[in-house]
């Protein structure tokens, strides 16, 4: 049973079938060196592995294997032509042939939508424009014929930034203004480990909670005020899942997306603000709209607070890559530092924070011409604005 089946998270100390498994997942991508001796353990050296292989692929690096990393070890395991790629409809395949062909139709030309490694519906249509182009059965599948022709014309074409050109002009398309723009609020909890110095803390997941809760309503109010469709995924006290919320955010046609959590840390001096889009460094693809959104709330709230700057990364995060709009995903601060906390338990600092973001939202579809410096917008003047526009 592999920890994908059965939801168990393995870890340094562990061992059995599915420990063997994981190792030769590691050794197929060439991570971990063969030892029929360890064949079964999981020593420094598959943590080690396990590390560097989330370190390349936008996960959270912990050394531990969960549903998550196990799937993205899984993937890994693919290349473009070891297997028949096709679309399949509440089941779709994944991996880095995936992310091949994906890049590979993009490079040429063809409508993919994100490259996200999903062989979705996007990438079933890119696939029959290149057939019908060549003159192949229009089937949407990547069988032997279809590798041949990728394979033959793949030295002649050149690589670009056509998707990032796509979303700038979707972006110009929308217009300045939010009154009808759809926003979908995410408010993340903590995960359930916790730092030795929390474990026992019977409060932290309801101060937590609380903290994402009450910045998330506060977002939501001003929006909804100026015209914007707001929407908080979940309610408190719900089961969190990132593949659901995000498939939430995706049925409601959202324009953009933010999820918002706290952060703890063994390290009580961990501190600050940290803002994380969709990328992948291992296949040298990002959201270009990701991070430009990223981008703007991290250095709003950093010009509106004294949280320390720990500035936008890459990650994919199945919140982050699955859904289809761009998506952000906001760490607030540690509860582990007694600054942070102590700044987060304020209303009028959570109110601040608020106030950034939706600055964000509005500069996000801004011109570069009439985009106002970072920290100087007010949301008093989003709404006067939007007042006057009605009268």
């Amino acid at each position: 049973m592999n920890p994908e089946a059965a939801g168990t998270v393995f870890r340094r100390g562990d061992s059995g079938p599915a420990v063997a498994e994981i190792r030769a997942l590691l050794e197929r991508i060439g991570l971990l060196g063969a030892d029929p001796v360890a064949g079964t353990a999981y020593d420094e050296h598959v943590e080690l592995a396990v590390r560097n292989f989330q370190q390349q692929r936008g996960l959270t690096v912990d050394g531990v294997v969960g549903s998550s990393t196990y799937r993205r070890l899984d993937e890994a395991r693919w290349t473009l032509g070891d297997r028949v790629l096709n679309h399949r409809p509440g089941s779709m395949l994944a991996g880095d042939d995936v992310f091949a062909l994906q890049q590979r139709l993009l490079d040429m030309g063809f409508k993919v939508g994100r490259v996200d490694g999903y062989f979705g519906p996007d990438t079933e249509a890119a696939l029959r424009d290149f057939q019908r182009n060549l003159g192949l059965p229009p089937d949407g599948t990547c069988g032997p014929a279809t590798l041949k022709a990728l394979g033959r014309l793949q030295p002649r074409v050149s690589g670009g930034a056509p998707n990032e050109m796509r979303a700038q002009e979707r972006i110009r398309k929308a217009g300045p203004r939010l009154a009808g723009k759809i926003v979908v609020i995410d408010p993340k909890p903590l995960l359930p480990e916790l730092p030795d110095q929390l474990s026992d803390d019977p409060t932290v997941h309801a101060r937590a909670q609380h903290i994402v809760h009450d910045v998330a309503r506060r977002i939501e109010g001003r929006l909804v005020a100026i015209g914007v469709q707001a929407f908080l995924a979940g309610t408190p006290g719900e089961s969190y899942d990132e593949a659901r919320r995000a498939d939430f955010a995706n049925r409601t046609e959202a324009d953009l997306t933010i999820s918002l959590t706290v952060d703890v840390a063994a390290n009580p001096g961990a501190c600050g603000v940290a803002s994380y889009f969709f990328g992948s460094e291992a296949h040298g693809t990002r959201s270009s709209t990701g991070e430009k959104f990223a981008g703007l709330v991290q250095r709003e709230i950093v010009a509106r607070t004294d949280l320390l700057d720990l500035r936008p990364h890459a990650k994919t995060w199945d919140f982050l890559r699955k859904t289809r709009m761009p998506a952000v995903r906001l760490d607030l601060g540690y509860l582990t530092n007694a600054g942070d906390a102590a700044r987060l338990a304020h209303p009028e600092f959570r109110d601040t924070i608020a106030e950034a973001v939706v600055v964000a939202i509005q500069r996000f579809y801004l011109a570069p011409e009439v985009d106002p410096h970072t920290g100087v917008l007010r949301y008093s003047e989003l709404r006067a604005a939007v007042q006057q526009g009605r009268r």
